[in-house]
């Protein structure tokens, strides 16, 4: 939950607002958290240190521009993955949507079990499943798609549920449209869906960031992503930890980057709404 001063109207539309005895056990609870991360972090670099692993000799594999290079190759397939599924996420999104809402029982019934069953279903056993499976049919699917498509699944479940609130605060303007003629679609598409997308675009870009994560599952299938190419480093250079720590940063900082856009993207929807 967030204050009612830091939350942007679209935040407003899909969260519930803090009083203000929830806003300071917040902060308490922000306050001893950031002292238990700062100590934890304390304890693991003294401990670190005690065992000598920040010896140069760990560390060197990162003057040689080969092992820079192979990371990036990594990043690149690390971002190829998260944007082929979030483009099909965005799409698969807003058709369990339709379905979520529609008047019709039986799409309605069915859209809700999909949901359920994705949401219930781990996206590693999804994986699993595309690298089992089609084979056993005759079908050969790249590495990429067999992570594209189970982490797709994942984020378009997820996706709806921000969807489907963000449709319902605008009931007046769905009766007018309905009162001068248009169809429940024509209403959808005219009116509805482009007032949606301002509320819904910023949280569907921070739930990026659960996509970027779910690509490193490729490892299973040794899709070249930045986690796969980590441990194959890892493997040749036998320097576990600095590889894992200088890839642990990478995918915080683009992580933190994707947050920060969509933040900026919520305060842009909100400027143009209100003017």
């Amino acid at each position: 939950m967030k204050s009612t001063a830091s939350m942007t109207s679209t935040e407003a539309a899909l969260f519930e607002t803090t009083g203000p005895r929830a806003h300071r056990r917040i902060a308490i609870g922000t306050t001893v958290s950031v002292l238990l991360v700062i100590t934890l972090l304390a304890w693991i670099v003294a401990q670190l240190y005690r065992h000598d692993q920040f010896d140069p000799s760990y560390w060197s594999l990162f003057a040689d521009f080969n092992v820079w290079k192979f990371l990036a190759q990594g990043f690149v397939g690390t971002a190829r993955a998260a944007l082929g599924a979030g483009a099909i996420a965005l799409i698969g999104g807003l058709v369990l949507m339709f379905g979520r809402i529609s008047r019709f029982a039986p799409l309605h019934w069915i859209a809700t079990a999909i949901i359920e069953f994705v949401r219930g279903t781990p996206t590693l056993l999804f994986i699993y499943f595309f690298f089992l499976v089609p084979g056993q049919f005759g079908l050969h699917m790249s590495t990429y798609w067999m992570v594209v498509i189970p982490v797709s699944l994942a984020a378009s479940a997820a996706w709806q549920r921000s969807t489907v609130p963000a449709s319902a605060p605008f009931p007046e303007q769905k009766e007018a449209g309905l009162s001068i003629g248009l169809t429940t679609w024509q209403n959808y598409r005219y009116i509805i869906l482009p007032q949606m997308f301002h509320i819904v675009v910023p949280t569907m870009v921070t739930q990026l960031v659960v996509v970027v994560k779910d690509t490193t599952f490729g490892y299973v299938v040794t899709y070249p992503e930045m986690m796969q190419n980590t441990k194959v480093i890892i493997a040749n250079y036998n320097s576990l930890l600095p590889v894992y720590l200088v890839t642990s940063l990478i995918y915080i900082v683009v992580n933190y980057a994707i947050s920060r856009a969509a933040r900026a993207l919520a305060y842009r929807s909100d400027a143009q709404m209100n003017s």
